[in-house]
């Protein structure tokens, strides 16, 4: 007899391991891989990935990074614009504030002026004193601290703006309008003219010249060393 070969033949040789590192980053160096072939086995074609290669995704990302550019120099052109705008309006909110509250402060000084023409006159009678005066001082501090100014003194050039001539008169003792009566005086809060001053003005006039003393004509062509003749025309 035959031998009898086992139903169950023993292992064959063994096919090698083929390990394949396919990242694209080289764990070691950090570096990107350039793209490799892709064994295949053989009768095989290889197959072709779709998608760009690396080349193409480095120019596609150039143009968007330039758009992210220009979006961004925009949004900052108007974020500035912007917030120039708002400095604008705070500014000018603070400035129409600051007049209204200007505004205020005039109306209520404006309803005590004359209150002070009142105390002005006690104090030119001399019923200003004592407890009263002392009062008269600190509402008139008060008022001046908060911006009160008056104005029309004697000997002050006439101004129409800030003076009303009631009274005109002429002197030689004056080089031009002046002011020589004040009748009322005028106040100002801050740059805001109150009342203007009642006052008198005094023009300049000139003076009549000296009259000159007739000279004769001189006695036998020649005049007198001192200069005087008498009627007869002699010495």
């Amino acid at each position: 007899m035959t031998p009898r070969h086992s139903e169950t033949e023993g292992p064959g040789p063994e096919e090698p391991v083929v390990v394949r590192d396919r990242r694209r980053v080289d764990p070691q160096t950090g570096e990107v891989r350039p793209p490799a072939a892709e064994e295949t086995p053989a009768g095989e074609e290889p197959v072709q990935h779709a998608g760009p290669s690396l080349g193409d995704s480095v120019d596609e990302a150039v143009p968007a990074a330039s758009d992210i550019e220009k979006q961004l120099s925009e949004r900052t052109a108007d974020l500035q614009r912007l917030q120039a705008e708002y400095a604008n309006y705070r500014k000018r909110v603070d400035r129409d504030r600051e007049a209204v509250a200007q505004s205020a402060k005039a109306s209520v000084v404006g309803d005590l002026l004359p209150l002070l023409d009142d105390l002005q006159r006690a104090e030119q009678h001399g019923d200003l004193t004592g407890a009263f005066k002392a009062m008269a001082d600190k509402l008139v501090s008060s008022l001046q601290r908060a911006g009160l100014e008056s104005f029309g003194a004697e000997g002050e050039e006439f101004d129409p703006s800030v003076h009303e001539a009631v009274q005109h008169s002429t002197s030689p003792d004056v080089k031009g309008p002046t002011v020589t009566l004040v009748m009322r005086r005028g106040f100002r809060f801050g740059e805001r003219v109150l009342r203007a001053a009642l006052v008198g003005v005094t023009d300049h006039e000139p003076g009549e010249a000296p009259a000159q003393q007739p000279v004769d004509p001189p006695v036998g062509g020649e005049l007198p060393l001192d200069g005087s003749v008498d009627e007869s025309g002699q010495q």
